[in-house]
């Protein structure tokens, strides 16, 4: 499998999403906290899967305590990417919130959380339209500036939206939702023109896609800057879905 380079690191193009982690309702540890936790370890050390995409939202905050324990002291080689500007009120219950402050004070227990000093990539998880996006966006700059980020993504996009947050810092990666049952993301042909790493999630439409390697297959056909992020709690579906990449 060919490679990308987001936020600075070179990884393969196939990472892993970790909503899948969680409990019923994105909501808490999931049933299985060993294999949770062993699945994460697979992933990195047996199948070089050098790209883990978070959020401070899933669980909230329980996955990112798991990838701590599985994965801490991180490879070098691994970029671990987290959002911030989601909280959530209760299961199944998900609300943008981008007050500059919130922002501020989320990315750094996400850092507590992860156990590091610095965050690889950071996105902005979803846009608040209860606050502009230059102030959002500027909250991460700040981060950013302090050496506490290394990167700042944008998710659930506009071009529009790109093109405002490019104007105040290098936009590393975009995180919109992209599989061949919802095919069509004008951020995508934005994004290959301004080449702007896109990362879809969902990209087997959460389980549903009748043929993972056709599915998988056509999005990598997209294009050198299409770095997908299956998510799965199953080891066997996990090392199928890296030989289907591969």
């Amino acid at each position: 499998m060919n490679e990308i380079t987001i936020a600075g690191k070179t990884v393969p193009r196939l990472g892993l999403g970790t909503l899948r982690l969680t409990g019923p309702g994105t909501w808490g540890y999931p049933a299985d906290l060993v294999g949770a936790v062993e699945l994460l370890r697979t992933a990195v050390n047996d199948l070089g899967v050098l790209h883990i995409d978070t959020a401070d939202a899933y669980g909230p905050h329980t996955v990112e305590a798991l990838i701590r324990r599985a994965l801490h002291p991180y490879p070098e080689q691994l970029l671990l990417a987290t959002k911030v500007g989601m909280v959530r009120p209760a299961p199944n219950v998900w609300k943008p919130l981008g007050r500059p402050e919130y922002l501020r004070a989320a990315a750094e227990a996400s850092l507590r959380r992860l156990g590091t000093e610095r965050i690889d990539l950071c996105y902005l998880h979803r846009v608040d339209p209860e606050v502009p996006l230059a102030e959002q966006v500027g909250a991460l700059k700040d981060l950013r500036a302090e050496g506490k980020i290394g990167a700042i993504g944008l998710s659930k996009v506009t071009p529009e939206q790109i093109k405002e947050a490019g104007e105040l810092v290098t936009v590393a990666a975009v995180q919109n939702c992209l599989n061949m049952a919802e095919p069509e993301d004008a951020a995508l042909p934005y994004c290959l023109d301004q080449g702007i790493p896109y990362v879809p999630y969902r990209p087997l439409n959460a389980g549903l896609a009748a043929d993972p390697a056709a599915a998988l297959q056509w999005l990598l056909d997209l294009g050198p800057l299409v770095a997908p992020i299956p998510g799965t709690s199953d080891p066997a579906h996990l090392r199928a879905l890296v030989a289907l990449a591969s």
